[in-house]
């Protein structure tokens, strides 16, 4: 996802259902009443209706039809959650779950969804659900009421996760609860306006991760680290004075409206060298997509650690028109009304969030949906 420089594919998914009637709004209509309707429901009838729901709700903004309906389909995504009847009926009530709060916000539905969450991550045989519960976390937390204080408390429980290595949920080693568990706390970590207390604990975390044999953990360690770094900074307020000229290896000017505030690792020179050893990894035994994922993305990582005023996609070459270094370079088109660009990490962090829960909808959402342009302005 990281490398992808534009979403221009996903917009696919609109033009499926875009047949110039308002048919998709009966369709979700029966669909949400057969979701609630239980009674003489079957499993397969159950994954056919969470589907079928999901694809309309992630190709269409439907706010108006939904919100009626929300203390209804809450229920019953949670009782196929419980039960767990089968794998594919659990993570579609999951991911149902997701795009009904980023539809329709709720202030209250945090605390009966998180404690049926945690009961799922931390209960389940399977590490896929286990995984899936752990994602959900980011919209059950951001669209689901939750503060600052309760973020944080996850934010710990996730630490313990991955400093196990999944261990402390029942799935020890498991590297996709463990990337699952590290996104997570990427994503809310970008919510956290003072990051100080929780960077030592959460880097030394991090780091560790940087060793495991699989390259989404690395990955997924690697963009929690930069963002740490990154959120290090903060604008430059009146108090701070007026800023001296910064210059970097090669004497262009640094960007100078951010100011440091805090160390993040006291072993900042150890981790340049290790992520430069990742960054340039030749090993035959990795194979060449993920060496080439960890050549892009280490380099990167390890440009925002020698400088966290740069972000994702940061390119040293000059600009001839400017004479300026064309920085960050990666872009998002929203069709043709404009041009995101992500130039810092936390931006990445939610845009990834994002497009895990919206998939082929992001593009929609994002120019209907005012909760998804407020995430991602």
């Amino acid at each position: 996802m990281a490398s992808s420089n534009s979403i221009d594919d996903m917009l696919s998914l609109e033009a499926a259902l875009d047949d110039g009637t308002d048919a998709w709004k009966q369709d979700l209509s029966d669909r949400m009443e057969e979701i609630i309707d239980r009674k003489r429901s079957s499993v397969q009838g159950r994954e056919t209706a969470y589907a079928a729901y999901a694809h309309i709700l992630t190709a269409r903004y439907a706010f108006d039809e939904v919100d009626g309906k929300v203390s209804e389909l809450l229920p019953a995504f949670l009782k196929s959650i419980k039960s767990e009847a089968s794998e594919r009926e659990t993570f579609l009530a999951i991911r149902a779950i997701g795009i009904t709060l980023i539809t329709c916000p709720s202030d209250t539905a945090y605390e009966t969804l998180y404690q049926a969450m945690k009961r799922c991550y931390t209960s389940s045989e399977s590490h896929f659900i286990k995984a899936t519960a752990l994602h959900s976390l980011g919209s059950i937390l951001m669209y689901g009421g939750a503060g600052d204080s309760e973020m944080e408390n996850i934010m710990d429980e996730l630490l313990e996760i991955i400093e196990s290595d999944g261990a402390t949920i029942d799935a020890p080693d498991s590297a996709q609860v463990v990337v699952a568990a590290l996104e997570e706390w990427g994503f809310l970590a970008t919510s956290i306006d003072d990051l100080e207390e929780r960077s030592e604990a959460a880097m030394e975390a991090f780091v560790e991760q940087l060793d495991s044999a699989d390259a989404a953990v690395q990955i997924a360690a690697g963009e929690n680290i930069a963002l740490l770094y990154e959120k290090s900074y903060t604008e430059r307020e009146d108090d701070d004075g007026a800023a001296s000229e910064e210059e970097d290896e090669e004497g262009h000017p640094l960007d100078t409206s951010v100011v440091k505030r805090y160390d993040v690792y006291r072993q900042t020179n150890q981790l340049k060298h290790k992520l430069a050893q990742i960054a340039n990894v030749s090993a035959k035994s990795i194979n060449r997509r993920d060496r080439k994922q960890l050549h892009v993305n280490f380099a990167d990582i390890l440009n925002t650690v020698e400088y966290p005023q740069r972000g994702p996609r940061y390119q040293k070459a000059i600009d001839s028109e400017t004479g300026k270094r064309y920085g960050s370079r990666m872009t998002v088109r929203i069709h043709q009304t404009g041009v995101m660009k992500i130039d810092r990490w936390w931006k990445l962090m939610r845009l990834q969030e994002l497009r895990r829960i919206l998939g082929g909808g992001f593009v929609v959402h994002y120019e209907k949906n005012e909760v998804v342009f407020d995430s991602l302005p």
